[in-house]
């Protein structure tokens, strides 16, 4: 199961919205908004900015790069305000 770190937490305040590990299968995180569900985001399977941070022993310079690329690949979908896509880029990236 996925541990939220603080960095998706804090994210989570600034979007106004709730996050808990997700309970369907290969997903990060479940968004929640006044306690309705919104959508899940993030693949369990793949790392995120945070965790880029503190496990790979690269540091932050390796994580940047990481969101970088990230944000060049995921270009015609996070830019859709309410998406998935949208909320894996605001709360992981």
């Amino acid at each position: 199961m996925y541990q939220i770190t603080d960095y998706t937490k804090r994210q989570a305040k600034k979007l106004n919205v709730d996050v808990k590990p997700s309970t369907r299968k290969n997903k990060k995180l479940d968004v929640y908004k006044n306690g309705d569900y919104i959508v899940s985001v993030g693949d369990s399977r793949y790392s995120d900015y945070p965790t880029y941070i503190k496990t790979k022993g690269k540091g932050k310079k390796y994580a940047d790069e990481r969101r970088r690329l990230y944000k060049i690949r995921h270009e015609k979908t996070r830019g859709v305000v309410g998406s998935a896509s949208w909320y894996a880029d605001l709360l992981l990236w």
